[in-house]
């Protein structure tokens, strides 16, 4: 099993920035494509990022494109999310995800959630 622990949400006015972070456990995440989704009161989860193995190549949706920068380091096991110019439509709670289809798209593809952070931006 892998266990994914996101940290880092929180309140923030709209233009601000804020960075998640999700720290896996349990065993090695390289294989896994990760990625953020997140999921707003009312709305279906919806994957904002993802990124392969070789930590360079990414995928965004273009609500986010230009602003959220998703990354990760193998060696530290360990996944991250920069959001940056956040808008009130970006406040939601966002998950950690593994899984092994490129991009991430929906719930199927994912075989490990975290808990969720919440993230709220404030007009």
């Amino acid at each position: 099993q892998l266990q994914l622990v996101e940290s880092g949400g929180g309140l923030v006015q709209a233009g601000g920035s804020l960075r998640l972070s999700c720290a896996a456990s349990g065993r090695t995440f390289s294989p896994y494509v990760m990625g953020w989704f997140r999921q707003a009161p009312g709305k279906e989860r919806e994957c904002v990022g993802s990124v392969l193995s070789n930590e360079e190549t990414t995928d965004y949706a273009d609500s986010v494109k230009g602003r959220f920068t998703i990354s990760r380091d193998n060696a530290k096991n360990t996944l991250y999310l920069q959001m940056m110019s956040l808008k009130p439509e970006d406040t939601a709670i966002y998950y950690c995800a593994a899984g092994s289809r490129w991009p991430l798209i929906g719930a199927n593809d994912i075989h490990f959630w975290g808990q969720g952070t919440q993230v709220t931006v404030s007009s």
